[in-house]
C-alpha cells in the first residue's frame, strides 16, 4: 500500500515562518535606529561633547546593535568597552544639575537589550563572566570619582542581573521545551517500531502451525517411504531415513522457537489456525455484537495457500474490530472473491446512523500496521483509507501463488 503523501503548507503559513525568521534582525535594526539618534543627542546637547567625539562613540556604543540578533557576544566586545570609555570621557567635561555618570540613560538602556539578546543565546558561565565584568567595572568608575556618581553605577549591575536571569530563564525554557519535543519524535518512533515487532512475531507465531504442518508431511512421508514402495535400495532407504531425522529435529527447533516468540515460556494454545472458511462465523459473532454487517463469499474461492488462508481471516477481522471500536453501529459489507491468480478481501463500512462518540477515541494504530504486514508477507497491496460520505474501505489482495525471488517484498 502506497503511503499517503503530506499535504504541502499553505502559503500564509510559509510567509508566516518566513517572517518570524526575519523579526529578529528586524528588531535589531530598529533598536539600533532608535537609540543612535538619541545617544548623539544626548551626548551633543547634555554632556556638551564635540560634534567628532559624540558621533564617535554613539556609533561605538549603539551601532553594534544590528549584531544583537546573531552575535551578541560580538556586540557586547565593542559596547562594553565603548561604554567605559565614554565614561573616561565625560570625566572632561564640567559636571551639571542633571547629568548621569558613569552609565547615561541611552547606553545604559542599549545595553541591557544587548543583555537580554545575550542571555537568550549564550550559557550560564558567560552571563555570569559579563555580569562580573560589568559589575567590576561599575565599582571601579564609582571609586575613581565618588563625588561625580550618581546611582547609575549601582543601577547598571542590578538591572543586568535581573535581565540575564530573565533571559537565562526563558532560554532554558526554550531548551527544555525542544528537548522534550524531541523525546516525544524519538518515542514516537520507537512505539511504533515495537508496535511492527509485536505484529511481526505474532504474524510469525501463527504461520508457526502452517510451516508445521507442512514438515509433518515431510516426516510421515519420508518414515512410510521405505513401507510404500518395496523396491528401494538401501541407500534410498537410508536417505529417507536421513530425511525423517531432520525433519523431525526442525519440527523441535521450531517449537522452541515458538516458545521464545510466545516470551512467556509457555507453548500456548495448539488450537488449529482460523481460515476464510470460519468467515460466517465471525460474520455472525459480529452481527451478535450489534454491528450490522453481511458477507459475501465467491462460490470459486477453492483451495488457497494456507498462508494466505490466515491473512485474508486475520484482516478481516482487524477490519470488523475497527469498525466496532471507531464507527459503532456502521453497516459493514465484507467481500471475498478470487481471479485464480490472486484473492481480493473487500471490507467496507458507512458511516454510523446517528452520530455516536466512538468506542475508542485513541487507536493503536496495531490493526492497519498487522494488515500491512500480513500483506507484504504474502506478497499481496493493500489500500486502507476513508470514504467520502464518512466511511472506511480496507482493500487487500493476496495472491494465491508463491511470490518468486522478483515478486518478494
Amino acid at each position: 500500500m502506497s503511503e499517503p503523501i503530506p499535504a504541502s503548507a499553505p502559503a500564509h503559513t510559509t510567509g508566516s515562518r518566513r517572517w518570524t525568521r526575519f523579526l529578529p534582525q528586524t528588531a535589531a535594526v530598529l533598536l539600533t535606529a532608535l537609540f543612535l539618534p538619541v545617544t548623539l543627542a544626548n551626548l551633543l546637547d547634555q554632556y556638551g561633547l564635540g560634534g567628532a567625539a559624540a558621533t564617535t562613540l554613539a556609533v561605538t556604543q549603539t551601532g553594534p546593535l544590528l549584531l544583537i540578533a546573531h552575535r551578541p557576544l560580538w556586540a557586547w566586545w565593542i559596547v562594553f568597552p565603548a561604554d567605559i570609555a565614554g565614561a573616561l570621557v565625560l570625566l572632561g567635561q564640567p559636571a551639571r544639575e542633571y547629568d548621569v555618570w558613569p552609565w547615561p540613560p541611552a547606553p545604559l538602556i542599549a545595553c541591557l537589550f544587548l543583555l537580554l539578546a545575550l542571555a537568550l543565546r549564550r550559557s550560564r558561565r558567560v552571563l555570569v563572566a559579563v555580569w562580573l565584568a560589568t559589575g567590576a567595572a561599575s565599582l571601579i568608575l564609582h571609586l575613581v570619582r565618588a563625588d561625580r556618581s550618581n546611582g547609575s553605577a549601582l543601577l547598571l549591575p542590578l538591572f543586568a542581573a535581573v535581565v540575564l536571569v530573565i533571559g537565562a530563564a526563558v532560554r532554558e525554557r526554550r531548551v527544555a521545551q525542544r528537548r522534550l519535543a524531541e523525546q516525544e519524535t524519538v518515542s514516537e518512533a520507537e512505539r511504533a517500531r515495537r508496535t511492527l515487532l509485536e505484529e511481526r512475531a505474532r504474524i510469525a507465531r501463527e504461520l508457526h502451525d502452517v510451516v508445521a504442518h507442512h514438515m509433518s508431511v515431510i516426516t510421515v512421508q519420508a518414515d512410510s517411504a521405505p513401507y510404500r514402495l518395496a523396491e528401494l535400495s538401501d541407500e534410498a532407504r537410508e536417505e529417507f531415513g536421513t530425511i525423517a531425522a531432520s525433519a523431525r529435529e526442525s519440527l523441535a527447533e521450531m517449537r522452541r522457537l515458538l516458545v521464545v516468540l510466545r516470551g512467556d515460556g509457555v507453548e500456548g494454545e495448539r488450537a488449529p489456525q482460523p481460515g476464510i472458511d470460519r468467515l460466517q462465523q465471525l460474520v455472525e459473532a459480529t452481527v451478535r455484537a450489534g454491528l450490522p454487517a453481511e458477507l459475501s463469499l465467491a462460490a470459486d474461492v477453492g483451495d488457497v495457500p494456507p498462508a494466505v488462508d490466515l491473512s485474508a481471516y486475520r484482516i478481516v477481522q482487524e477490519a470488523l474490530a475497527n469498525v466496532v471500536r471507531h464507527a459503532p453501529g456502521a453497516r459493514t459489507r465484507v467481500s471475498v472473491t478470487s481471479d485464480g491468480g490472486q484473492l481480493t478481501v473487500l471490507v467496507v463500512n458507512g458511516p454510523p446512523e446517528q452520530p455516536v462518540s466512538p468506542l475508542e477515541s485513541a487507536g493503536t494504530g496495531h490493526g492497519l500496521v498487522g494488515m500491512r504486514e500480513r500483506v507484504r508477507l504474502t506478497g499481496g497491496s493493500l489500500d486502507a483509507g476513508p470514504l467520502p460520505d464518512g466511511g472506511f474501505r480496507v482493500a487487500a489482495r493476496l495472491p494465491l501463488s508463491p511470490a518468486g525471488p522478483d515478486d518478494a517484498p
